[in-house]
C-alpha cells in the first residue's frame, strides 16, 4: 500500500483534519463531567459499530437477525433472502435464485448499494457492483445485518445511493458446537454445509469454521452453478479485548445466462437460454458446452478490538481480497483484425475469419484498512476514522483454440490492460442526548478517490482513465421522543458517488453523481405491536441511472440524468393478531422521475420531457402471515408485488416493449425444530415453496436503439430491441439440520 497516499492533495488532507478534530472538540466539550451509566457492548459488534446505527438514529433501517436468515437458508443467495424487505426488489439471471443475483432498493442498482463486510467494503472497486455467486453459502456465516435505505450514516466504500447492507460475521461462540445441513429441491439444486466451533478454549479463545457446497441447473436452460465455499475465524477474547482472524473464500462456475432473451423468445420457450449458441459444419444449432463464468475470490480479515473503559473504544480492521478468474467464450466467425491475427490462406481461400474459443481474465488485489475511535458517556455517543483502500487489477484476453489460428503463440493477450484505485475517507459522527425527548444527530465524511487504467480493452481499443474525485459527505438528524412508544425523525444527508469502469468506457466524459437525501419517519412500539413510517425525498444531480442497455459481459450500462427525483412513502409493521398468528406486512408508493430526457430518434433530438427513471417500480409491497402454533413449529405465507417499470428512461417512447409488467408472487415456508437427548441437540426440518401459484413472470431487462442508416441509404430509422430474464414458475426447496 506504499503508493496509497502519493495522489492526496495535501490541502485535502490539511482541510480533513481540521474538520475531525474541531468536530471532536465540539462534539465531546463539557461532557466530562457526566456520570456515567453507560452499557458496554459486545466487542464482536464494534466491528460495525463504524457502520451502523441505533433503534434511535434518524437514519432509515431495518435489521435482520441470524435466527431470520437461517429460516429460509436453503442454498438461494442473500438478496433473495431479504426480498421481503420494504423497498426490496430482487432478480436472478438462471431465474431460481442461485448463480448471478441483484438487488435494487428504492429503485436503484445494486451498483449504487454500498456493501460491507465487518466494515470492510465488499463491493468491488472498479465495477461497484457485489458479486455474492463469489462467496457462495455466505449466508451461513452472518450473525446479523442491517439494510439501511437511502444514503444512510458514513460508511466505508464507495457511497451509498439507494441503500448500504453491512454485514457482521458470526460471533464468538462460547460453547461448542456442530452442525451439518442438506438441502435438496427444484432444477437438481442442492447445498451441503458442515459447520463447527470449538466454543471457548481456556475462556478466552476459540476456532470455528464453515464448509459449504451449492449445485443447482437452474430454471433456465444450462444456467448451472456449481459453488464452492468455506470461513474460518480464530478469535481471543477477553473482557476488554477482541482480536479475530478471519479467512473465507468462495470458486463459482456457473453457465452464462446473462444474455436474457427477445420477447419472442419469452413467449415460446421461456427457458432458452442464447449462450454458447453457435452452428456446426452439419449446419445444426448446437450450445457449446463450457460458456462459463469461472472465478474465484479469497479474503483475509484481522481485527483487534479494545476497550478501555466503558466510555473508550478503538477499531483496526485489515483486509486482502485476492480475486481472479475468467469467462470463456465460443466466438463464430469473428474477424482475424480483432485478435491482431494475419491473412491466411488456407486450400487457396483467404481467411479472414475464425472460429475460436477465447477467456476473458481478470485479476485483482484489494487492500483496504480501517481504524475507528469510540467515546460514549450518558449523553453522548462519538466515533471517529477513516478507511484507505488500493485496487490493482489487470484485465486481460487469450485465445485457447481457433479453427485458423494464424502467429499466435501459447497465451498470447490480444487485450491487455491494468487499473489502479485508491480510495481514503475520513469521517467522524455523533449522538448526543439534548434531554429526555431530543437527540441530534451529525455525520462528516471527506472522500478522496483516484482511479487510473491504461493499456487496451476489452474492446481491443486504447482506454486510458486518470481521475480524482474529492467528496464532502455532511449528514444531520434530528430525533424526537414523545414518549416511550413514539419517536419522530428528521434527517438529511449527501453522498457523492464516483462512475465506474463500464461507465468510463460508454463515455469518457461521464459525470460524479450527487445525492440529497430528506427522510422524515415515525417510529411507533407497543408491546408486541411496531408501525414505522417514512417519507423521503432523494434530489440527484447527474443520477447515474440504468440506460436499460447492457454490455457484453451482462454488465449494466449507465448515464448520467441531469437532474432527477425519487419522492416515496415506506410503511412497515408488526401486527400481533394473535399469540401465535402474526401479520408483518410493508409497502412503498413513490414517483421517479428524470426532470427532462432528451434523445435521438429517428436522426433527430427529441424532448421528451419529465419521464420514469429505469427500474423504478411506483408501487412495492410485501407481507408475511406468521402461523406459529408451538415454539418448535412456525409456518409464513410470504407474499410480493412489484408494480410495473420500466427498463429506459424514455417510458417506451417507441413501443411498450421496454416495460415490465406487475407481478404477484407468494411463497410457504415452514420450519419445525425436533429436540432430541441423543446424539443431536436438535434436528431442524425446514421447507420452502417458491411461486406456490405458478405465476410466469419478468424481474429484469434491458432495452437498446440503435439508428438504421442502411436499409434505406439516406434515411435514419431507429429501431429497438429488448431483452429479459424470466424467473421460475412453481419450485421447492426442503432441507435437514443436524445440531450438536
Amino acid at each position: 500500500m506504499k503508493n496509497l497516499f502519493n495522489n492526496l492533495p495535501k490541502s485535502s488532507w490539511q482541510k480533513s483534519t481540521i474538520f475531525i478534530f474541531l468536530f471532536s472538540i465540539c462534539s465531546a466539550y463539557g461532557q466530562e463531567k457526566q456520570q456515567d451509566t453507560t452499557k458496554v457492548e459486545k466487542l464482536d459488534e464494534v466491528l460495525v459499530k463504524a457502520v451502523r446505527v441505533d433503534a434511535k438514529s434518524p437514519i432509515t433501517h431495518s435489521n435482520v437477525t441470524k435466527k431470520e436468515i437461517k429460516k429460509r437458508n436453503l442454498g438461494q443467495d442473500l438478496p433473495i433472502l431479504l426480498n421481503f424487505l420494504p423497498s426490496v426488489v430482487t432478480t436472478t439471471d438462471a431465474g431460481a435464485g442461485v448463480g448471478y443475483t441483484g438487488i435494487r432498493v428504492r429503485g436503484v442498482s445494486s451498483q449504487s448499494t454500498n456493501v460491507t463486510i465487518n466494515g470492510i467494503p465488499y463491493n468491488d472497486a472498479e465495477s461497484l457492483g457485489t458479486f455474492w455467486v463469489n462467496l457462495g453459502d455466505f449466508a451461513s456465516s452472518i450473525e446479523s445485518l442491517q439494510l439501511q435505505r437511502g444514503v444512510g450514516t458514513s460508511t466505508n466504500g464507495s457511497g451509498a445511493f439507494g441503500a448500504s447492507i453491512n454485514v457482521l460475521t458470526d460471533a464468538v461462540s462460547k460453547e461448542s458446537y456442530g452442525q451439518i445441513s442438506n438441502s435438496f429441491g427444484s432444477y437438481n439444486t442442492r447445498k451441503h454445509t458442515v459447520k463447527f466451533s470449538t466454543g471457548l478454549l481456556n475462556d478466552h479463545i476459540e476456532i470455528a469454521g464453515r464448509l459449504s457446497n451449492i449445485q443447482s441447473d437452474g430454471y433456465i436452460d444450462r444456467a448451472r452453478t456449481d459453488l464452492k465455499s468455506y470461513y474460518l475465524q480464530g478469535s481471543y477474547v477477553d473482557d476488554n479485548t477482541l482480536i479475530k482472524a478471519i479467512t473465507f473464500a468462495g470458486q463459482e462456475v456457473t453457465y452464462q445466462a446473462w444474455n436474457g432473451i427477445t420477447k419472442d423468445q419469452l413467449e415460446d420457450d421461456r427457458r432458452f437460454n442464447p449462450s454458447g449458441q453457435y452452428t456446426n459444419d452439419e449446419g445444426e444449432t448446437v450450445f457449446y458446452d463450457n460458456e462459463v463464468d469461472n472465478y474465484n475470490q479469497d479474503h483475509y480479515q484481522l481485527f483487534w478490538n479494545q476497550r478501555y473503559n466503558n466510555r473508550w473504544s478503538t477499531n483496526i480492521g485489515l483486509n486482502y481480497t485476492y480475486g481472479r478468474g475468467y469467462f470463456e467464450q465460443f466466438r463464430e466467425d469473428d474477424d482475424f483484425e480483432t485478435y491482431g491475427f494475419e491473412e491466411l490462406t488456407v486450400n487457396g481461400e483467404t481467411q479472414t475469419t475464425t472460429d475460436l474459443i477465447r477467456r476473458r481474465w481478470l485479476d485483482n488485489d484489494f487492500y483496504v484498512i480501517n481504524a475507528s475511535a469510540n467515546y460514549k458517556n450518558n449523553n453522548l455517543d462519538m466515533i471517529f476514522g477513516g478507511s484507505a483502500s488500493h485496487y490493482d487489477g489487470d484485465h486481460f484476453g487469450e485465445v485457447i483454440w481457433a479453427e485458423f489460428a494464424s502467429q499466435t503463440e501459447i497465451r498470447d493477450r490480444y487485450y491487455d490492460g491494468n487499473s489502479l484505485k485508491n480510495d481514503f475517507s475520513i469521517f467522524a459522527k455523533a449522538n448526543y442526548r439534548l434531554n429526555d425527548k431530543i437527540r441530534v444527530y451529525g455525520d462528516l465524511q471527506h472522500r478522496i478517490v483516484n482511479y487510473k487504467t491504461f493499456g487496451t480493452s476489452s474492446d481491443v481499443i486504447p482506454f486510458e482513465v486518470d481521475k480524482n474525485f474529492d467528496f464532502f459527505n455532511p449528514k444531520v438528524g434530528i430525533t424526537y421522543g414523545l414518549n416511550d412508544a413514539n419517536d419522530f425523525y428528521f434527517s438529511y444527508a449527501r453522498a457523492n458517488r464516483e462512475p465506474n469502469r463500464t461507465d468510463f468506457e460508454s463515455n469518457p466524459n461521464i459525470e460524479p453523481e450527487q445525492l440529497n437525501d430528506f427522510e422524515l419517519g415515525w417510529r411507533h412500539r407497543k408491546g408486541n405491536f411496531s408501525f414505522n413510517a417514512n417519507t423521503y425525498f432523494m434530489l440527484y444531480n447527474e443520477q447515474l441511472v440504468l440506460s436499460g442497455r447492457i454490455d457484453d459481459v451482462g454488465n449494466p450500462i449507465r448515464t448520467n440524468s441531469g437532474e432527477s427525483y425519487r419522492i416515496g412513502l415506506e410503511l412497515e409493521a408488526v401486527i400481533p393478531v394473535t399469540s401465535q398468528l402474526t401479520l408483518q406486512p410493508n409497502m412503498t408508493v413513490s414517483t421517479n422521475k428524470n426532470k427532462e430526457t432528451i434523445v435521438s430518434r429517428d436522426g433527430e433530438l427529441v424532448t421528451l420531457g419529465k419521464t420514469d427513471i429505469s427500474f423504478s417500480p411506483e408501487l412495492v409491497g410485501a407481507n408475511a402471515i406468521v402461523y406459529q402454533p408451538t415454539d418448535n413449529l412456525q409456518m409464513s405465507l410470504l407474499s410480493k408485488y412489484v408494480g410495473e417499470q420500466f427498463l429506459s428512461n424514455t417510458e417506451g417512447d417507441l413501443s411498450d416493449l421496454s416495460k415490465l409488467e406487475s407481478y404477484f408472487i407468494n411463497d410457504f415456508s415452514i420450519n419445525y425444530t425436533l429436540n432430541t437427548e441423543r446424539i443431536f441437540d436438535s434436528i431442524v426440518f425446514t421447507g420452502l415453496v417458491n411461486n406456490i401459484f405458478n405465476v410466469e413472470y419478468v424481474s429484469n431487462g434491458y432495452y437498446f436503439t440503435f439508428d438504421d442508416d442502411f436499409s434505406n441509404p439516406g434515411t435514419v430509422t431507429t429501431v429497438e430491441g429488448a431483452g429479459f430474464y424470466p424467473q421460475a414458475t412453481t419450485n421447492f426447496l426442503v432441507g435437514v439440520t443436524l445440531n450438536f
